[in-house]
């Protein structure tokens, strides 16, 4: 009988950047196709994605995405877990649209040819062939932001992890983005202070501290994530305030 791994695996995890606790035992297997993460800032949301995209060290732990062990093998983790950050100038490292999506399928070790292909193809499933020599600073966040995201989907990822990409965006692109990302044939991971944001999703993991604080269907997970929010926002001591 063939055993099939979850699409995501984290055991025991713990985070310490420069010996700082930020991360502790955080476990969860999970097969689910949209998981919502929430917390307050500081919580430790964007450094769960960083470390289930395989971005930073961890001090105890493994994590298993679709089977890789993202931290060890990078260039296998390509091909499992892609990344979406909160602000597209953090992620874009060339001048131009082409050049850009391009760059993951080169990591990846396409051919030239290739490369050029599914850049071609990327960018037609998408609308924006007409993009392809743009320069990158004369589109506005939302436009980056969606190439940031057509460079994640060109490496076709079985998991794509979403750092709160809408935060600082206007209300028509927001919802622009957002049928975009419902519209997407792939599993999901969203990271979100905004409960509204992760409505209706399969699974919920709400981090406080560092550490899981309720996992579980959407529901009761956001309304008791809510409940906690708003004792805190009615309450007087301005210590609770998050940074």
């Amino acid at each position: 009988m063939t055993v099939t791994s979850p699409l995501i695996d984290l055991q025991g995890v713990h985070y310490a950047p420069e010996g700082r606790p930020v991360l502790s035992g955080i476990s969860l297997r999970t097969q689910a196709r949209r998981i919502g993460i929430v917390g307050r800032n500081g919580s430790g949301k964007t450094s769960l994605a960083r470390v289930m995209a395989g971005l930073v060290p961890l001090a105890e732990g493994r994590v298993r995405i679709a089977g890789t062990d993202v931290a060890r093998d990078r260039k296998a983790a390509l091909a499992k877990v892609g990344i979406l950050f909160q602000n597209p100038d953090h992620q874009i490292i060339f001048p131009t649209v082409e050049e850009e999506i391009g760059f993951g399928l080169r990591q990846q070790g396409h051919s030239k040819a290739d490369v050029a292909a599914k850049v071609a193809e990327t960018l037609a499933g998408f609308g924006k062939t007409h993009w392809a020599s743009a320069a990158l600073h004369q589109l506005s966040q939302g436009q980056r932001q969606l190439v940031c995201l057509m460079s994640v989907l060109a490496m076709r990822p079985a998991l794509i992890i979403l750092d709160e990409p809408l935060a600082g965006l206007d209300i028509p692109t927001t919802r622009q983005l957002q049928r975009v990302l419902a519209g997407l044939d792939i599993s999901l991971v969203q990271i979100t202070h905004d409960p509204h944001m992760v409505q209706g999703y399969d699974r919920v993991i709400w981090l406080e501290g560092g550490t899981i604080a309720a996992e579980g269907p959407a529901a009761p997970v956001l309304a008791a994530f809510s409940r906690r929010m708003a004792e805190l926002g009615d309450g007087d001591d301005l210590t609770d305030l998050a940074g």
